[in-house]
Formats: structure tokens, sequence, C-alpha cells
């Protein structure tokens, strides 16, 4: 069973979310449910996990009573082959950790119910010491499963015995603040030599782990292990392409949810079996999955934090800017933050540095790694995002790719009325040179720390008078158009389709960065800014190259920057009422994020009310609105005040549930 600390960082962060990785949400066809204990409270090591030997048997007594039928790896693999297709409310049962109870308790009642399982065992955890070390732990080495029982059970054909590891199920040192995080998708931090291990090192670290349980089951078993439980669930490229390698052939995470057609047999979502687990909340559970419950249906309450304002150049200070942020957020109760990855201290809007190692922008401190894994280690906060540009990377002088940037006609006179034009310095997305900067950034990105969510800054943007650098012009000659601004400007029919191609062209390349994210944070979703006006005015579309529509089919989240300060309207509750109404005609609810203004900047970022801000949220919860944040929450000025918002947000109306 995992540490109590790694587990409170891991799991409530991959509990709810669906994988990424399928193109589509699935309708359900199978259930997998995870057990790690089958003990009394008493006897459990975690006892939080620890399901009863009679909760379980009235589990398995209840499913094979209400139509569930249990099925095995074989019948999965028939499966996804088009051999035979699953029954209905299919179910497959797992055992993480293989402890002595699972063979004392829960083989029994798989024996008399002819279930098929399968028992996934961490190698350190069954070697021959007196002792051995469970997550950082002494434990007795009979708490553990032994080789033989495995034995029994496997050749009775029940039993399938999978690899949790050899030595991955543990914490390492992944920062240099001393963090310790799951070994199998953290790069080591090495203190001696003041850097992160290396990306060949790392490949080396996870093949010989996973080579050596694959060798060790074989030898033990008799068989070669097809299933690898992925220790804390976590997993990425890197590990699932070693995995097949070595001849898995499914992958279990701890992603909640039912699996379908689509979803990957290398990153089959479970649901967690918890010791506190009653028999109608189990059902009830069940009964989630088959109404297809997703993540978009649970409502959001986002800070969005600013880790410019958590530095300091005095690391003392800094851990206390920290411990305040830790202290703050808790008593928000905000269950998501959109996290600063990068730096801007001149609060140009563009990023002169990164808050992780990276090979083409300066450093100013390695602290997204440590604020991430603290916010998600002792805090409630469920999902955190990396907030991060897309195009606005001011490069250091020296790289070849800081020349490609963003270039647009003069504007005329009265052309910005009625428009927000933030003019960041941003690179070009047609430049083949900036694109693979940009690419290297994310990818150091991904690397740098575990988060769940990317919500792309509000960068991601391109006027009607922009781009006109060289690269932009040739890519608008292949689309059709004419090679230049001017002549395109000169007809509307011109625009219009000029708009239409930029809006996909800023998409597809937001895609191609989530993909790569996607290689290391494999259950990663999405969100970015969109400007109020594109909402409410067609021609903002052409102002901005964004397009709700387009927001909503791409992305898993749209966070329209609802700031009616910022955009001078004139009457801000009819700004949001238009904004809601517009969101809920093409009923979208459930993907809009409606991001709040914290702060005037109109007029030296004087603070909003804080009583003015909750009752803004109020209003919007009547109007129906699902998620709501705002930007930015300034802790070392503890604005908004945590009492006023945390009320507000307590009072939110629960949302409706589907129609049977």
């Amino acid at each position: 069973m995992a540490s109590a600390r790694l587990l409170r960082g891991i799991l409530p962060l991959l509990l709810l979310l669906l994988p990424a990785l399928a193109s589509a949400r699935d309708r359900g066809e199978l259930t997998i449910l995870s057990y790690h204990e089958i003990a009394d409270k008493t006897d459990a090591l975690t006892p939080a996990y620890a399901v009863t030997p009679t909760n379980f048997l009235r589990q398995m007594d209840w499913l094979r009573n209400h139509g569930y039928r249990f099925v095995s790896i074989d019948d999965l693999l028939a499966s996804r082959a088009g051999k035979r297709p699953l029954p209905d409310k299919a179910v497959l049962v797992t055992f993480d950790d293989a402890y002595q109870s699972v063979f004392v308790h829960a083989w029994p009642v798989l024996e008399m119910f002819r279930i098929p399982a399968v028992v996934s065992v961490v190698g350190t955890w069954l070697d021959g010491k007196e002792f051995v070390d469970v997550d950082g732990k002494q434990q007795p080495r009979k708490t553990m499963i032994s080789w033989e029982a495995l034995r029994e059970m496997r050749q009775s054909g029940l039993v399938e015995v999978g690899s949790h590891s050899w030595d991955l199920h543990r914490g390492i040192l992944a920062n240099p603040q001393g963090n310790v995080e799951a070994a199998a998708t953290s790069r080591r931090w090495l203190p001696e030599q003041r850097r992160y291990e290396d990306e060949a090192s790392y490949r080396r670290r996870i093949e010989a782990d996973l080579s050596r349980s694959v060798s060790e089951i074989r030898k033990r078993t008799g068989k070669r292990p097809r299933v690898i439980t992925w220790p804390y669930g976590r997993y990425n490229a890197t590990s699932v392409a070693i995995a097949e390698r070595l001849g898995f052939q499914v992958g279990l995470t701890l992603l909640d949810g039912a699996n379908g057609p689509g979803t990957p047999l290398l990153a089959l979502r479970r649901l967690i079996v918890e010791g506190d687990l009653t028999l109608p909340a189990f059902a009830k559970e069940l009964e989630e999955r088959e109404e297809d419950v997703s993540d978009e249906d649970r409502p959001q309450s986002i800070a969005h934090v600013d880790l410019d304002a958590i530095y300091d150049p005095d690391p003392a200070q800094q851990e206390r800017n920290l411990a305040h942020l830790l202290d703050r957020l808790i008593w928000l109760n905000v269950n998501t933050v959109y996290l600063q990855a990068f730096a801007d201290p001149d609060a140009n809007g563009s990023a002169d540095a990164v808050y992780f190692p990276s090979r083409r922008l300066p450093m100013r401190a390695d602290l997204f790694n440590r604020v991430a894994w603290q916010i998600r280690t002792r805090t409630q906060v469920r999902r955190l995002y990396a907030w991060f540009p897309a195009l606005a990377f001011e490069l250091p002088p020296g790289d070849p790719a800081s020349r490609d940037v963003v270039t647009a006609l003069p504007v005329a006179e009265g052309e910005t009325a009625g428009r927000v034009d933030m003019a960041y310095r941003r690179l070009s997305p047609f430049s083949p040179r900036a694109r693979q900067a940009i690419r290297e950034i994310y990818e150091d990105l991904a690397r740098s720390a575990s988060f769940d969510g990317l919500l792309f800054h509000d960068d991601l943007t391109l006027s009607d008078r922009e781009d006109a650098s060289p690269p932009a012009l040739e890519t608008y000659r292949s689309w059709g158009l004419p090679g230049s601004v001017e002549a395109i400007r000169r007809s509307d029919d011109l625009v219009g389709r000029w708009t239409i191609f930029k809006i996909n062209a800023l998409d597809d390349f937001a895609m191609e960065l989530a993909a790569i994210v996607r290689r290391e944070q494999p259950a990663l979703v999405t969100a970015r800014n969109l400007y109020a006006q594109v909402v409410l005015q067609p021609r903002a579309e052409a102002w901005y190259a964004q397009s709700l529509d387009n927001s909503l089919a791409r992305y898993d989240f749209t966070a329209i920057m609802a700031m009616p300060y910022m955009e001078n309207a004139p009457d801000p509750a009819a700004f949001y009422r238009d904004l809601v109404a517009e969101v809920k005609a093409r009923g979208a609810m459930k993907k809009v994020v409606f991001e709040l203004q914290a702060v005037d900047w109109r007029q030296d970022s004087k603070p909003i009310p804080s009583d003015e801000l909750a009752g803004t949220i109020r209003m919007l919860f009547e109007l129906g609105v699902q998620h709501v944040g705002y930007y930015p929450d300034t802790p070392m000025k503890n604005h908004p005040d945590p009492a006023v918002i945390r009320r507000v947000l307590s009072q939110r109306p629960a949302p409706p549930r589907a129609a049977p």
C-alpha cells in the first residue's frame, strides 16, 4: 500500500480524471476494481485502504446478484482483438501490493465464486528478509504474500500475477528542496552534483527495474507477467514504451472511471475501493460509471496564482511565502489551482524566465515542482494546472529563434476601439525555429513536475494586424491568400478566410504542445484563456483569431476572461448575463470557466472588493454557472478575503443530474 504522503499527493489529482489519450469519452464496457488489503482496520498496515473480509464478501456477492459479470485478462485481450465481446456490466477485480491478507481472506471468496483476478507484486517487498521496506516503513515480511501462495493462485487459472515494479513503489528525492515524489515518473535530484538525472539515465533506471520484475515473476511463478500496475498510478510515454518492449499488454492506473474501446490497454482506469465504502456507496460508485459521469460534471472553484508573488531571492522568505499560500488555499477551500510556471517580473505578459530547468530560457528559480507538490500534498486542491504561454517567450538574445517574432501593421487611429489589445511580445507560430524552441520549452515543463492540466495563457492570439513576419506571409500564400497583410485586409471576404485559418493554426499548435506534455502527463486536460469580446461580438473573432466554438471543440475547458472593468463594460451585471447567455445557447456550461478579475488594472491594479467579487460569484451560480475562478490571487496582501470567498463557494448549488 502506498505511503500516505505520496498517495495524498497523487491520488486526489488522479482520481476522477479521464485519460486524455482516448480521443473521446467512451461509454463504459469494463469497470476495474482496485483493492489493497482485505483485513480489519485493527490488523491493517494502512487502514484507510483496508476492506474488511466481510465487506469484500458482501461486495462480490452484491455484484453477482446485480447482473455484473466477472472477466479475466484473457477476456479483455480477446475483446480488444475482436474475437469476442465483453459481457454487459463486465468487472475485473485487481489487488495491488500483494498483501498476505489477500491470500488469507480474498482468495477463498475468489475460489468459491470463480472470480478471475489480478494480483500485482512489488518485487522488493517479497524478498527473503525478515523485514521489508514498504514505502519507507519497515514491515514484517510475513505481512506480504509468499511466492508459494502466488503460485497456488496462478495455477488455479483464476489469478493473473502482475508486476507492480521491482522497486519503483517508493518516493525518490525529486527537487532541491527535498520533496520525495514517485520514483517511476520523477527525475531524481542528485544533490552531490546539483542536477537532475538526465533522460538516458532515467530510461535505464526504469528499464532495469521493470526487467528485473519480469524476470523474477517468471522464475517464481512459471509465467511471464502481462499486466503492469503502475506504482501510484503514475506512468508516462517512456515507461509505456519500455513496458511494451518487455511484453506487457495491459497497464492499470489509478485514474477513476469505466473503460471503453478507446481506452488505451496500457492506461486502464480503476475504481479504488476504500475501507469505509459502504455497500450503498459501492453501488452508487458503480452506477456513476454506468451513467458516464465525467470530470466535466464536477464543479471547479479556481484560484489563479502568480508564482512571481511567491518567489523571493531569500530562500527562507520564499518558504514563508509558500507556507502562507498553502494556508490560504486551505482556508479558501478551492478545488483547482492555475499555477504560473513562468516568470514575468516586469509584468509585460511575456516569459522572461521559467520556474524549472530549461534548455531555452533562464530559470529564475527551481520552484514550480516544489510549489506544485506542496499544494497537492498539503491542501484539498484536486486539480493543478500549469499556467503557461504558448507564444509569449522572450528568448535570450543569442538564441536564433529570438528574432522570429510576431510583427504587425501599424495601428490606425481609433482601430483599437472596443477591444483589449495586450500586444505581448510573441514568437511567431509560423516560424519553424520558433516552434522548435517552444516545443523544447514544453518538453522541459512536462518533465519538471507532476500536474493535471495545462492552461494556455491569453497570448494564444493574433490580431487582425498580425502576423506580418516573413514566415507568416509565406504561410498565408500556402493558404491561397495574398502574401501581404495589407492586401488581405482590403477584403472582408479574405479577412474572414484569414481569420479561420489563423484560429485553426493557433489551436493546432496548442494541441501539438499539449501532446508533448502528455508524453509525461498522460491524463492531461487542457484549458485556454479566451477574450470575452470573442463571445459577445462576432467581429471580435478577427480581432483576436479566437473562436468560442473552436475552443469548445478543441480544449477540455475554456476559461473566458469575464472581466468587465478590463473591457470597459458600462454595465458589469449585463456583461456577465450576456456571457452566460451565449455559453448556455451552445449548451456548453460544463466546459466553460468564468474567470473573474480580482483587481482593476485600469486603476493601478486597485483590488476589487471581496464582497463585490463574492456577489458576482453568487450571481453566476444563480445563472447556472458551473466553473468559476478569479485572477489574481494575491497571497501576500490576503486578497480576496478568504473568509468571504469561502462562504460564497460553500453556497454553490449542486449541479443538476442528467435525466435518466
